[in-house]
C-alpha cells in the first residue's frame, strides 16, 4: 500500500519562485553552484550548497557548511522568502522540457510526504546502493535544517484514475509558472481541498509499491533521521512529520531516462591497436568514422577513440540476458571491457574513470577525449524504466551511474519541515 501524506509546505512567494528554485545539489560542483547563485541572494543553492557562501577551499562536509545552510534557511523564513502553507496540502508539479529537433517531454508528479516506514519495509523499493559519505552528508543536512529540502523522485505503475485526477487539477490556476534558464518550464498547483486530498490518498493506497527513481541518498537520510528522532521521543506516535519525507511521485510512463556515459583516462598500458584487438574478443566492432555516432539500441555501444567513432555490439555469449542486473548494458560494458581490458575493477572509486550525463550530449565525450584529458569514451543506450523496475523487484542493485533522469526536479519550490 502506497501511504502518502499532505503536509504544510514551505514555499517561496510567487514573485520569487523563479529566483529561488535551483537545480539539485548533487548535479552541480561547488564552483558551478557559486556561479549560478552569483548576484541572487535568494537562490536555494545558498541552502542546498551552502559552501558557496564560505571560503572556496573549505571541505564540503565541514561543520561550518551545515551551520551556514541552517543560517541561510532561517533567514529565508524570517524574511518571508519562504512561507509555510496554513493547512496540509498536496502539490502537483509539472515540467515541460524542449527536446532537440523539436517536440517536448512532459511529466507531472504529485508532491507528497512518503512514508519512511514503507521505505524501511521495502514497499518503496530501491535499485541503487548508497555511499556512506554522501548518506552521512544528507543526514546531517536534514537534521541541521529540520527539513527535507530536496525531493526524492519516486515512480509508480501508471493508473488511469490518478491520471484523471492530476489532469483535473492542472486545469486550474497554478501557483507558480515559469521557465528556467535551461528552457524547461516549471508549473506548480496547490491542492488544499480536503475531499480531493482524501481521494488522492485513497487512489495511491490501491498501488502496491513505489520505486525510488532518483534520490537514494535523500531517502536513506530520511530513514536515519526518523530513527534518531523516534529513539529520542518517548511520546512517538508515528504521525510526526519526521515519519515522512519529501517526494515527487510520477507515473512510470512519463519517465525520461537518458544515457549515462563513461570516459576513461588511459588504455591501461595498451596501444590503441592492442586495445581494439582486445575489444573485438567480446564485441562486434565497426568503424563509423569521424562523425558522432549514437548507439543503435540495447546492447550496442558507441566508442570514441583517437578521433574516430566505433559501434560495439555485445556478443550474446558474454552476458546473461535473463538476469535483471547482468543483462543491463552498464553491466555488460563493465564486466566485458572496463574491468578485464581497462582494469577498472570498481567504477565507484577508480579515479581513472568519470561519468557524463546524457543531457550534455555525445559532443561532450568527443571534447573530453580530444582535449587529451581522457583517452577513450563510451556512450550507452539509455536504461529503461522497465529495467529499473525489474531490478528493484528482484531486490538487486544497479551498477553505479546507470540512470540519468531529465528534467531534474528543482529544489526550493516546496520544502517539508520535520516539526
Amino acid at each position: 500500500m502506497a501511504k502518502i501524506m499532505p503536509f504544510h509546505g514551505l514555499r517561496p512567494r510567487s514573485d520569487l519562485a523563479p529566483m529561488v528554485a535551483a537545480l539539485p545539489y548533487d548535479v552541480l560542483s561547488s564552483a558551478e553552484a557559486r556561479h549560478l547563485a552569483e548576484g541572487n541572494p535568494v537562490s536555494f543553492l545558498h541552502v542546498s550548497k551552502a559552501e558557496i557562501d564560505l571560503d572556496p577551499g573549505i571541505n564540503i562536509y565541514d561543520d561550518a557548511v551545515y551551520e551556514k545552510a541552517r543560517e541561510n534557511f532561517e533567514r529565508f523564513i524570517c524574511e518571508s522568502v519562504l512561507v509555510k502553507d496554513s493547512k496540509p496540502c498536496f502539490y502537483v508539479y509539472r515540467q515541460v522540457m524542449p527536446l532537440p529537433g523539436g517536440g517536448k517531454h512532459v511529466q507531472a508528479g504529485l508532491v507528497a510526504g512518503a512514508s519512511v516506514e514503507e521505505y524501511k519495509k521495502n514497499t518503496i523499493r530501491k535499485h541503487e546502493e548508497t555511499r556512506q559519505d554522501k548518506e552521512d552528508d544528507r543526514t546531517r543536512h536534514v537534521d541541521s535544517l529540520n527539513a527535507n529540502t530536496g525531493p526524492v523522485f519516486l515512480t509508480y505503475p501508471a493508473q488511469t484514475s490518478i491520471d484523471e485526477i492530476m489532469a483535473g487539477i492542472m486545469k486550474g490556476e497554478p501557483e507558480n509558472d515559469f521557465t528556467s534558464d535551461d528552457g524547461n518550464r516549471h508549473t506548480l498547483w496547490v491542492v488544499s481541498d480536503e475531499a480531493l486530498i482524501r481521494k488522492i490518498r485513497e487512489e495511491f493506497e490501491k498501488i502496491g509499491v513505489l520505486y525510488v527513481a532518483d534520490g537514494h541518498h535523500r531517502s536513506a537520510a530520511a530513514s536515519r533521521v526518523m530513527d534518531r528522532r523516534r529513539n529520542g521521543n518517548p511520546n512517538h506516535t508515528g504521525g510526526e512529520e519526521y515519519n515522512y519525507f519529501l517526494s515527487v511521485i510520477f507515473p512510470h510512463d512519463q519517465m525520461q531516462i537518458m544515457d549515462y556515459n563513461r570516459v576513461v583516462k588511459d588504455l591501461n598500458g595498451l596501444s590503441p591497436q592492442e586495445f581494439l584487438k582486445k575489444v573485438r574478443e567480446k564485441f562486434e566492432v565497426e568503424d563509423k568514422g569521424s562523425d558522432i555516432y549514437h548507439p543503435a539500441g540495447k546492447h550496442f555501444f558507441a566508442m570514441y577513440l583517437e578521433g574516430r567513432w566505433y559501434s560495439l555490439k555485445a556478443g550474446s555469449g558474454f552476458y546473461q540476458e535473463d538476469d535483471p542486473v547482468a543483462g543491463l548494458d552498464v553491466s555488460i560494458l563493465q564486466e566485458n571491457l572496463l574491468y578485464p581490458v581497462l582494469g577498472i575493477a570498481n567504477p565507484r572509486t577508480d579515479k581513472r574513470i568519470d561519468f557524463v550525463g546524457g543531457i550534455r550530449g555525445l559532443g561532450e565525450l568527443k571534447k573530453l577525449v580530444d582535449s587529451g584529458l581522457f583517452k577513450v569514451a563510451f556512450a550507452l543506450f539509455p536504461t529503461s524504466i522497465d529495467d529499473l523496475i525489474r531490478v528493484a523487484e528482484a531486490g538487486k542493485f544497479m551498477p553505479p551511474k546507470s540512470t540519468w533522469f531529465e528534467p531534474k526536479l528543482r529544489s526550493g519550490l516546496v520544502v517539508h519541515l520535520l516539526s
